[in-house]
């Protein structure tokens, strides 16, 4: 690969590191005022990448919320929200969910080779379906992206898609929100599992900014030598 986007990694955890409990319902981490800036970073990107796993449990449109931000984007000559993407090993995705049928924004699944077929069908009309090799590549994705004029993308998770970007050296930036409480349950999915991370002890991430919004903190890290401290 000799090309990729700039790469985002947002997400908000407990002081413990879980992104969510075990109830089955989706745990709000954040705060409003914390969630208008997620708002304004989506605004900023071109597209917007979640695992299948977060299609099927959070159902999330990844739309831009703010109505001046998408009058901004069109006044741009951009669409109103970002390329929604997705990745999939099974394709087990609902062309009823949200994903697909709100917004007017492209939709792309990245889709693992022995999948492609079945998926293409069940998607016909509501996203384009890649095939992205076996398992999907990620860097392959990305020089895809990069392909179709994807700059800057935005990861919103979950847990298996940030630890693969995470793992695979594939991130520029790290917007990690802290939220004021813990979650206790060894049930619930953390952050990241385990896995060979570029950064470790002899190797630190840089901490580009630090944030207090409301009650929950913002830290900012640098992940590579793209990522611009200010």
């Amino acid at each position: 690969m000799t090309e990729r986007p700039y790469v985002l990694l947002s997400c908000a955890t407990s002081l413990d590191g879980y992104l969510d409990d075990a109830s089955g319902q989706r745990l709000l981490l954040s705060n409003e005022a914390d969630l208008d800036r997620v708002d304004e970073v989506r605004a900023g990107c071109d597209a917007i990448l979640v695992g299948a796993g977060t299609v099927r449990r959070d159902d999330p449109r990844l739309l831009v919320r703010s109505a001046r931000r998408r009058a901004e984007r069109v006044a741009r000559g951009l669409p109103a929200s970002p390329t929604k993407v997705t990745v999939t090993g099974c394709g087990d995705l609902d062309p009823a969910a949200r994903f697909f049928t709100t917004g007017d924004a492209e939709r792309i699944v990245y889709c693992a080779t022995p999948a492609v077929e079945k998926t293409g069908e069940r998607l016909a009309g509501r996203a384009t379906v890649v095939d992205a090799g076996e398992p999907v590549d990620p860097a392959w994705a990305l020089a895809d992206l990069a392909a179709r004029g994807v700059d800057r993308l935005m990861v919103e998770g979950g847990a298996n898609v940030l630890g693969q970007f995470l793992t695979a050296g594939l991130a520029d930036e790290l917007h990690l929100v802290l939220a004021p409480f813990f979650v206790g349950d060894g049930r619930a999915p953390r952050f990241v599992g385990d896995g060979s991370f570029p950064w470790h002890p002899g190797r630190r991430a840089r901490v580009a900014e630090t944030r207090q919004i409301g009650d929950v903190v913002l830290v900012r890290y640098a992940l590579s030598e793209r990522c611009d401290a200010g």
